[in-house]
């Protein structure tokens, strides 16, 4: 059985496969742009098995599993269950659930649960020349400032389906440094809904990012100090948004103001 190995955020993470093609695959779309190490199992924090199962594969991770019928559904069910173990170890980083951006030396933020819409604009950001952090997990540090989490794109493209696309797809940089928030957009998406945005106060800014991080504050304090200092260097708004193309050029005006 063949594997890779991945560092990312003080986790080993191991992917193993019976499948040189599964194998292959994962290898191009999880977390790409991380460092890979050598395959150690004993010493990985998250392990991913990837079994072969007739004509689909099974996925197994940290005890959680769940089948794919083709690549696609592998790649962003590995994905997934990716996700969710390194999110349940970071140790020094706070997730907030956002589509995340940067545009010169700062960081727009765009916080929103499943089905927000987060993954269509942030790719019609990157076609207009945005720097990739994310687009399902701001990363948060003590200081406040906004890290990458470069796991691919998962769009949907008007269907149910997700299907996985790499930044560069989009001839997008990821970022490879923390960088401070500059502008938080609370936005609401409404296929129907004309733009419209208001400035809000930190605060409002703040419950947004509360709202939205799957952490526990009770089992991880660092969380409010660190949204906290990322709302209060910011410019913070609010409101709703219909066509990706159109609400990113609205925002492209807004952060050249």
């Amino acid at each position: 059985m063949n594997s890779i190995a991945i560092v990312a955020f003080g986790c080993r993470i191991l992917v193993v496969s019976d499948c040189g093609r599964a194998l292959e695959t994962l290898d191009r779309f999880l977390l790409p742009s991380l460092p890979r190490a050598a395959p150690d199992e004993a010493g990985s924090e998250i392990l991913l098995r990837v079994l072969c199962d007739g004509d689909g594969f099974q996925l197994i991770c940290n005890g959680a599993a769940e089948p794919a019928r083709d690549l696609r559904a592998l790649t962003v069910g590995a994905v997934r269950l990716i996700d969710e173990a390194i999110v349940a170890r970071l140790s020094n980083l706070s997730a907030v659930h956002a589509g995340a951006v940067q545009f010169g030396d700062r960081a727009l933020l765009l916080p929103g649960g499943t089905h927000a819409g987060k993954s269509a604009l942030v790719a019609e950001l990157l076609r207009c020349g945005a720097v990739y952090l994310s687009d399902e997990y701001a990363l948060i540090d003590d200081r406040g400032r906004a890290q990458a989490y470069p796991r691919p794109l998962l769009l949907r493209n008007g269907g149910a389906e997700q299907v996985p696309r790499l930044p560069e797809e989009f001839h997008a940089a990821v970022a490879n440094a923390p960088v401070p928030v500059g502008w938080i957009l609370a936005l609401q998406y409404d296929a129907a809904a004309d733009w419209r945005l208001a400035a809000t106060a930190q605060s409002e800014a703040l419950l947004a990012l509360l709202r939205n991080t799957p952490h526990v504050l009770a089992e991880t304090p660092r969380v409010l100090p660190a949204l906290t200092r990322a709302s209060a260097g910011s410019k913070c708004y609010a409101g709703k948004r219909g066509d990706a193309a159109d609400a990113a050029g609205h925002i492209l005006r807004l952060v050249a103001e």
